[in-house]
């Protein structure tokens, strides 16, 4: 067996009843990789998860772990972890005694117990919390607890369901750190679910977009962002101007438009609001709404070619609300989309 398929999900089928939520699926998981299910709610992400932890029953295909299959295997046999969203700590119970919580279940006590909890701690920097209670502590050590609490299973595969959606901006950040400094210094498998782009973009190794319970697109941080290959996975990412191309040329809601430039071959073109030359160019529209972005001023247009979003610094003269605005959408500038759906 290959790191490559440490973790297989081969042709799954995950149901609730007679609604398929995931149809068909296969995903390849390098071992020691820190991939992120990423896409709206109902895409089926969360429902993978639940299918790899063994709490889902599948419908058809296979979870193959390490060399084994683990389809039909009870949860608690996987060596699958698995961090709540609500991070499911038991309130009454100290710290220490929660990290210990699932050693002592497997029988573990004396000095290796107390070896393995207070490693567990030290390595999300929680040493000097042992005694305090859940309640007694911030959402971030909070989290760290729980993290603590699956690391020291030793699983083989880790399990994030939206891991930072309770945390505040500022704790998002620093998790962010914390995360990829735990699995990175351990190695372990670690898969997450979220919503979040921004958060899916700093953490994964890869990134897996998800839609209808279908995969989108698989890549890198810089592929999905840089080179999205579907208008879904365009504009979950942030391309805001998003045309399909009919004979080299954009169709809009003013009907079929030449480009700026030379059109790839490509079912469709998309840009984002920086990509949009502001001030020049063979287009006109009308300011209709202004923001300012802190370096950044946005600008929303009302065009023939239908609503443009476009960006400039923050330290160009700002255009008032109302006023006529030339613009371009240079075709070497654009994203070359493979499929419009």
């Amino acid at each position: 067996m290959s790191d490559a398929s440490y973790l297989s999900l081969e042709k799954l089928t995950l149901a609730y009843g007679d609604s398929v939520a995931v149809a068909n699926l296969d995903l390849d998981i390098r071992k020691g990789e820190l991939i992120a299910l990423l896409g709206p709610s109902g895409c089926g992400k969360t429902t993978t998860m639940r299918a790899i932890a063994g709490l889902l029953a599948v419908k058809s295909g296979h979870v193959r772990l390490d060399g084994a299959d683990i389809t039909r295997m009870p949860a608690n046999k996987r060596a699958v972890g698995l961090m709540f969203q609500s991070y499911a700590l038991f309130p009454h119970l100290s710290v220490y005694e929660n990290v210990a919580f699932g050693l002592k279940l497997k029988g573990m006590r004396g000095t290796e117990l107390e070896t393995k909890v207070q490693s567990g701690l030290k390595s999300v920097g929680l040493s000097t919390f042992a005694n305090r209670k859940p309640a007694e502590l911030s959402g971030g050590q909070q989290q760290r607890v729980a993290l603590a609490r699956s690391m020291v299973m030793e699983p083989k595969v880790l399990l994030l369901d939206e891991p930072l959606s309770n945390l505040d901006a500022r704790l998002r950040l620093e998790m962010r750190t914390e995360l990829q400094r735990v699995q990175k210094e351990t190695g372990v498998t670690m898969i997450f679910v979220t919503h979040d782009q921004a958060e899916a973009l700093a953490l994964a190794d890869r990134i897996v977009v998800m839609k209808s319970g279908k995969i989108e697109q698989i890549g890198s941080p810089e592929d999905i962002y840089n080179r999205p290959t579907s208008s879904f996975v365009a504009d979950f990412v942030g391309f805001e101007n998003i045309f399909p191309l009919e004979n080299g040329k954009m169709k809009t809601s003013a009907g079929l438009i030449d480009l700026s430039g030379k059109a790839p071959s490509a079912a469709g073109l998309a840009w984002r609001p920086r990509m949009v030359t502001l001030g020049t160019g063979p287009f006109q529209g009308t300011v209709r709404g202004t923001s300012f972005a802190g370096d950044a001023r946005e600008y929303l247009l009302d065009t023939a070619l239908g609503p443009i979003k476009a960006e400039v610094e923050a330290s160009q003269p700002p255009h008032a609300l109302g006023a006529g605005l030339t613009f371009d959408l240079p075709a070497e500038k654009a994203a070359p989309l493979s499929r419009f759906v």
